[in-house]
C-alpha cells in the first residue's frame, strides 16, 4: 500500500474510530488524527463548549472545514466525528482522498459503550439510549454511502478489528503490500 494513501475512519460516537484507529495507524505506520481533537488543539476549547456557544451547526461547520484540510495531508489514518458525514462536501471530500471504512455498531452496543461518558453533547438528555437510535437510523445510510469498506465492530476485539481491515485492504489492493 502506498504510504501517501490515507484511511478515514466514520461511524458514530462509540464506534471505536479513535481506538481503532490509534492501532492502524500502528499497524500501516501512518500518522493517526483525529478531528475532535484536532478541532479542540485550533480553538483551545472541548467540543462540549462549542456545542453550548455556537450550537451544533456552529460546531458542524468547524468540523467541515477542519476535515477539509486534515484530507489534504498524506499518509494519515483520520478519526471523524460521529457525525462528519452529515455534510455533502465531508462526504465527496473522504471518498476523493483516500479509503473511508465505516465502524459499524448497533444503537445498543454503542449506548453500552458510551452510556457513562459526560463528554459526548448530543447525548446529554433524558434517553440517550433513543437518540443513539435515532441517530443510528439518520446516519447508516450516510455512512454506507460514503464507505469503501464496512466494518462491524460487535464483540470484536480491537486486535481482531484490524486484522479484519487489513483483510478488507488488501482485497481492495490485490496487487500492493501492506506491509510498507
Amino acid at each position: 500500500m502506498d504510504a501517501d494513501h490515507n484511511f478515514f475512519l466514520v461511524g458514530l460516537m462509540g464506534a471505536g474510530k479513535t481506538t481503532v484507529g490509534r492501532a492502524l495507524a500502528r499497524r500501516m505506520q501512518r500518522t493517526f488524527v483525529d478531528s475532535d481533537h484536532e478541532i479542540e488543539a485550533r480553538t483551545g476549547v472541548r467540543i462540549a463548549t462549542i456545542f453550548e456557544l455556537e450550537g451544533e451547526a456552529g460546531f458542524r461547520t468547524r468540523e467541515e472545514d477542519t476535515i477539509a484540510q486534515l484530507v489534504k495531508r498524506r499518509g494519515i489514518v483520520l478519526a471523524t466525528g460521529g457525525g462528519a458525514v452529515l455534510s455533502p462536501k465531508t462526504r465527496a471530500l473522504l471518498r476523493q482522498h483516500g479509503t473511508v471504512i465505516y465502524l459499524r455498531a448497533c444503537a445498543e452496543d454503542l449506548w453500552h459503550r458510551t452510556r457513562h461518558d459526560r463528554s459526548r453533547p448530543l447525548l446529554q438528555i433524558g434517553d440517550p439510549k433513543a437518540k443513539l437510535q435515532q441517530l443510528y437510523e439518520q446516519r447508516d445510510p450516510l455512512y454506507r454511502e460514503t464507505a469503501h469498506i464496512i466494518i462491524d465492530t460487535a464483540h470484536q476485539s480491537v486486535q481482531k478489528l484490524v486484522a479484519q481491515l487489513e483483510t478488507e485492504i488488501a482485497r481492495q489492493n490485490p496487487h500492493e503490500n501492506l506491509d510498507c
